[in-house]
């Protein structure tokens, strides 16, 4: 005979409540599993590698900290990865910026202007060319893919010596164009943004604008460069740090000293310093160590603030969706 509550329940179509099975007891518990994979991944030899290749990276930035604060006696009179009984930083960068009537200043101002228009300027023409080689189908395109390829593996000093021959012919020698307009070619770049564009950019996307009536020129300036912008900022990363570090080229090309860019200014200092030439004191050791370290401070700055966009900018395009 069946009891009055569970015929209540039957007459209701409400099926009578059953026991729910326990999963704790038939799921293993993850963590021992995770500890221990997260123990196996864990290398020993790798770490040490890392941490020596972060020594190799930090030592001479350490080092270039510690002998701005030295003078010309502490720099050869104490240890070289600690600082002196008398730091004299402040008083360092205050003879920096104020020898031979602040012409330092002058020089990073220079430096600036080439690397920002140079950064600029190859970072724009990569994007349309390396656009172009991903989205066009031309006659010769894979001849003048392969050409951009090979022009990577020659080095920059091996043109220096055409490049200035050249631009003697057309008088721009001792002009900022010379440092400009080299650096405004970067295969490196164009390879990057090539690679990027064929998976940043859908093709379903532009024959939906071509389809609305909007031109190649609108098409890429006002979708396919919104989409590069990690990639974009890759390459104008790169072409400003090489063109803020270049030496060779502006030493082979600049005459004029209101010219030099950083590189070369702290070279001649240091060549006086040295030969003893005009105007020459052995205390411009110290304003050559010292500027050295105040010409980094803006490429640390730009690679903090750029550093999100730049990663993402290696990462995005080598993923195919």
């Amino acid at each position: 005979m069946t009891s009055p509550k569970l015929s209540t329940s039957l007459d209701q179509g409400v099926p009578p409540s059953t026991p729910a099975p326990t999963v704790a007891s038939t799921v293993p518990d993850p963590r021992p599993i995770s500890h221990a994979r997260r123990r196996r991944t864990r290398s020993t030899p790798l770490t040490i590698a890392m941490l020596a290749a972060l020594a190799y990276f930090l030592l001479p930035l350490f080092w270039l900290l510690v002998a701005s604060t030295k003078s010309t006696q502490d720099l050869f009179n104490s240890f070289g990865l600690w600082f002196s009984r008398a730091p004299q930083l402040l008083a360092n960068i205050r003879a920096t910026f104020t020898q031979d009537d602040g012409v330092f200043v002058h020089w990073l101002l220079n430096t600036a202007v080439y690397a920002v228009v140079s950064a600029l300027g190859a970072a724009l023409l990569a994007a349309a060319a390396g656009y172009g080689f991903a989205k066009f189908r031309f006659r010769g395109d894979r001849a003048a893919f392969n050409l951009v390829l090979g022009a990577i593996m020659v080095p920059a000093t091996a043109l220096a010596i055409p490049t200035y021959l050249l631009f003697a012919k057309v008088g721009l020698v001792n002009t900022p164009w010379a440092i400009i307009l080299p650096s405004l070619v970067n295969p490196f770049g164009l390879y990057l943004m090539r690679v990027y564009a064929a998976d940043a950019v859908p093709d379903s996307l532009l024959e939906a604008a071509r389809i609305d009536g909007a031109g190649e020129a609108r098409i890429f300036f006002r979708i396919a460069l919104r989409l590069l912008a990690p990639g974009l900022v890759t390459v104008l990363l790169f072409t400003l740090v090489a063109t803020w570090n270049n030496y060779f080229l502006p030493l082979i090309m600049l005459n004029d000293p209101n010219l030099y860019p950083i590189t070369v200014g702290l070279s001649s200092w240091a060549a006086q310093a040295q030969n003893g030439g005009a105007g020459a004191s052995s205390d411009m050791l110290p304003l050559v160590v010292t500027g050295s370290l105040i010409s980094i401070v803006p490429l640390v700055i730009a690679f903090l603030l750029l550093q999100r966009y730049w990663q993402s900018g290696l990462a995005t395009g080598s993923v195919k969706q």
